[in-house]
This record gives structure tokens, sequence and C-alpha cells, in this order.
């Protein structure tokens, strides 16, 4: 989604709104450079010229290229994890896999509707260091935790948790990767249907 850059010259915009306007552009930036060109070919010039601002501005907000990705990483999981605890809030008191479904659903759609911040997620990642990993890693054990609350995984099970969110990021990750994150949406009962058979008690 296109973010507006701010008028040129004199306005009454205050800081505070330029300030957020300014990091907005250059986490977009960011996830648009990365998603065309991979992490360890964008430079911090790339991410300049699509959000239109200086580079002196760029080092107001950020130490360097790498917290500037982690920053747009942050900014992406944050939204798709917003989405799927908003729709599984949106479940009420439906049966657990009900909800369950509900909130894998939004994943993968939201997923599908972002393929940029997708790949800056879920493929790039990968390149850009051990803190990044280690962010990675802290998401995957969330998922975990997600599925082992929503489904009520006893804890001498969470390994079937553990392998059941090892194969839906296989398996997303791989058609982000190849550019067909408008096919994420089918994975949805097919997914289902595995958690089901790995997971129902």
């Amino acid at each position: 989604m296109a973010t507006e850059q701010l008028p040129r010259g004199r306005h009454g915009l205050s800081r505070e709104t330029v300030v957020r306007s300014q990091r907005t552009r250059l986490l977009q930036g960011m996830a648009e450079a990365v998603a065309e060109r991979g992490y360890v070919r964008t430079s911090v010039a790339d991410v300049l010229r699509r959000a239109r601002v200086s580079r002196e501005t760029f080092y107001e907000h950020f130490r360097d290229k790498e917290d500037c990705f982690l920053a747009a990483y942050d900014e992406g999981v944050m939204a798709f994890q917003g989405a799927m605890r908003a729709a599984r809030a949106a479940a009420g008191d439906e049966p657990p896999f009900t909800a369950f479904g509900r909130a894998l659903e939004v994943y993968l759609r939201v997923l599908a509707a972002n393929p940029t911040t997708a790949r800056t997620c879920l493929v790039e990642i990968y390149a850009v260091g051990p803190e990044a990993l280690g962010r990675r890693d802290a998401l995957r054990i969330g998922f975990v935790d997600l599925v082992v609350e929503a489904l009520d995984v006893p804890s001498h099970d969470r390994f079937a948790a553990e392998a059941f969110v090892a194969a839906v990021s296989a398996m997303v990750t791989e058609r982000v990767a190849a550019g067909r994150a408008d096919e994420l949406p089918a994975l949805h009962g097919p997914l289902l249907d595995v958690a089901h058979r790995m997971l129902a008690r």
C-alpha cells in the first residue's frame, strides 16, 4: 500500500506527524527494496529512493540497514499477529477448532494480500544475521504457543504443535519465495485438516 508523501515546503503539520510519516515511508521502502532485490543486494540508497527522504533523515531514525530491516520486520509481524488475535476474538464462543481455523484463514489471507511484507518476514529474514534469526525463532515459538493455547494441547503433545507449525512455515515460505503468495488461502482447508488429525483430542 502506497504511503502518501508529505507536501514540499512550508506546511502546518506537527513534527510528530512528519517523523511518523518519514518512518512509515522508510519501513515501506525497505520492504519494497528487499522484496525486489533481496536483503544482501539492497543498499540504504535503494531505500531512500523509494521512501523519498534524505540520507540524514534515514540515520535520524535507524542506525543502519539492518536496524531498518528489523523495524520493518517487527511492523509486519505485529500486523499479522494483530489480525490473527482479532479473528480469534471475533470467534467468540465457537468451538476451539473453529476459532483456530478463523485465525489461520486470516493469517493466510493477510500474507497473500501483502506479498512484499510476507517476503520480508518469511524469506529475507534468513539473510540478515543472528539477531534477525533470533526474532524469527521467537515468532515460531509464539506461533506454537498460540496453537497450544487455542487447541488446549497438553504439554506432552507440544511436539505435535511444533511439527504442525513447521509444516505451515515450510509450505507458506515456499510459496512466498516463489512469488506465489496468491496461493496461500487455498492452503487453509488442507492445513486445518492436518491440524485436526495431529492435534485433536
